[in-house]
């Protein structure tokens, strides 16, 4: 599986981010295209169109890991964020919250 950590992630970058709503709103990457696991296998054609692999996330890496698998068999190219917001976070990288609260993960 491909993977990336996120102090090698641009802080502009587009990334998937396929948590829950509650907990994208409460603190995301400031470019996340959210697209909860669930919903991915029907909403395919809302994936960004990046240079190389699309970064996924989730909380910790666990659920970004699954979704990475499932969209590899379906040939796209993308790779699992090391660690998820948790690392994202440690990596003290930029977490925005769209109701414009201090962002929490």
């Amino acid at each position: 599986m491909n993977t990336v950590n996120p102090k090698d992630i641009a802080d502009d970058a587009v990334v998937l981010d396929v948590r829950e709503q509650d907990e994208y709103d409460a603190g995301h990457a400031p470019r996340a295209v959210h697209i909860p696991l669930g919903d991915l296998p029907n909403r395919l054609n809302e994936l960004p169109e990046v240079d190389g692999d699309l970064p996924v996330v989730c909380r910790s890496g666990a659920r970004s890991g699954r979704a990475v698998e499932w969209l590899t068999g379906q040939g796209r190219a993308v790779a699992n964020v090391e660690g998820g917001m948790k690392q994202w976070n440690a990596e003290g990288k930029t977490i925005v919250s769209d109701s414009g609260d201090a962002a929490i993960i």
